[in-house]
């Protein structure tokens, strides 16, 4: 049973797509063992603490410089015996330590079909809305390990979602999360804690 620690900032929506596929048997081979936040005051924290999941906080504001906090949070996920960490929703950028310790074993969503509307600056509502101005029939997310790359680590699962006429931002990005984002981050996870992908050249093989 591998252990599975999550990293958040916010209210936790992906959060609870993966303690709730935990709780249906979607995540085979894994559990949640600790929740992280960037934020004391994050609403993930109490949905972790209603599910007797172990929380704790790490602020990069309180180390003098990144490189120490770089350093706090390798040793965090390490005391933890983490065995992936899951980005859902960490609003605080992951430092080469960690990325190296846990090289090929950090997964994130990205809220759209990379290599489509991703990299620096894409993340949140703005990812949606430049969809929508680009005039894309088909958008998405991506599940993908983390490198030092922004958005450019290998691509794990991939799941389209149609754009429909009159669609706003928000419109977009809530049926983003609820067709692909809550499905496929799960899903992913679930592959890795049974040992089913692989990464040769810098792409994914998943074996069934």
């Amino acid at each position: 049973m591998k252990n599975i620690a999550v990293l958040v900032s916010g209210g936790g929506t992906n959060l609870q797509a993966l303690i709730d596929a935990q709780k249906n048997g979607t995540i085979k081979n894994g559990r949640i063992s600790c929740v992280v936040s960037s934020r004391p005051d994050a609403y993930a924290l109490t949905r972790a603490q209603q599910n007797g999941i172990d929380t704790r906080v790490i602020r990069k504001k309180d180390y003098k410089v990144f490189e120490e906090y770089d350093r706090a949070l390798t040793e965090l996920l390490r005391e933890v015996k983490a065995d992936v960490v899951v980005l859902a929703g960490f609003l605080t950028i992951l430092g080469p330590q960690v990325i190296k310790a846990f090289e090929n074993r950090i997964i994130n969503i990205h809220p759209s079909l990379i290599p489509a509307f991703c990299g620096e600056g894409f993340y949140g509502l703005h990812v949606h809305e430049q969809a929508l101005l680009r005039g894309v029939k088909l958008t998405g997310a991506t599940a993908h390990f983390v490198n030092g790359i922004c958005d450019g680590g290998p691509i794990i699962l991939q799941k389209a979602v149609a754009v429909k006429d009159g669609d706003t931002p928000e419109l977009l990005q809530k049926r983003v999360m609820t067709e692909a984002e809550w499905e496929i981050l799960p899903e992913a996870v679930s592959l890795f804690c049974e040992d089913k992908i692989q990464v040769v050249g810098g792409k994914t093989v998943i074996s069934q």
